[in-house]
C-alpha cells in the first residue's frame, strides 16, 4: 500500500494491454508466414535452375563429341541419381526435383518437376532446352 494516498500500487498489465499485444503479433505472424514461405520456395527453386543449366551444358558437350545428345533411359531423382551420368550430371540425394530428357539428335529438352517444395499440390515445373532458353513453366512459389 501507498501510504500517503491509502491505495494499493499496482504493477503488471491488465488484460486488455496483453489482448492488444497478442493480436498484434497474430496481425505480424499473418503477414509474415506467407512471405517467408514464398521466399523458401524460391530458394528451393535454385537447385533446378541449377542442375538444368547443368544438363544443358554437358548436353552441348555431349553432342561435339559423338553424334548428337545423349537420350537416357529415364527420370533422374533423388532415388534414381545415376541416370545422367553418361553427361556427367548427377542429382543429388537431397534434390527435390524430378529430371526428365527428352532429346533426339537435334534437339533436347530438360524438365525439372516437383510437387513437395512446400505444403500445396501444385507443381513447380522449369524447362531448357538446346538453345539454352529456361523457362518456368509452373512457379509454385507464385500460386
Amino acid at each position: 500500500m501507498n501510504r500517503k494516498s491509502g491505495k494499493k500500487d499496482i504493477k503488471g498489465f491488465t488484460l486488455i494491454e496483453l489482448m492488444i499485444v497478442v493480436v498484434i503479433i497474430g496481425l505480424l505472424a499473418a503477414m509474415a508466414i506467407p512471405r517467408y514461405m514464398a521466399v523458401s520456395t524460391k530458394n528451393k527453386q535454385s537447385e533446378a535452375k541449377l542442375i538444368l543449366k547443368q544438363i544443358y551444358t554437358n548436353q552441348r558437350t555431349f553432342r561435339q563429341q559423338g553424334t548428337g545428345y545423349y537420350i537416357p533411359g529415364g527420370p533422374a531423382s533423388a532415388t534414381a541419381p545415376n541416370a545422367l551420368n553418361q553427361i556427367w550430371v548427377e542429382i543429388p540425394s537431397t534434390s527435390m526435383y524430378t529430371y526428365t530428357l527428352n532429346a533426339t539428335a537435334n534437339t533436347f529438352t530438360a524438365t525439372a518437376t516437383s510437387s513437395i517444395l512446400d505444403d500445396d499440390a501444385a507443381q513447380d515445373i522449369w524447362q531448357i532446352d538446346n538453345f539454352g532458353t529456361l523457362v518456368c513453366i509452373s512457379d509454385d512459389s507464385q500460386l
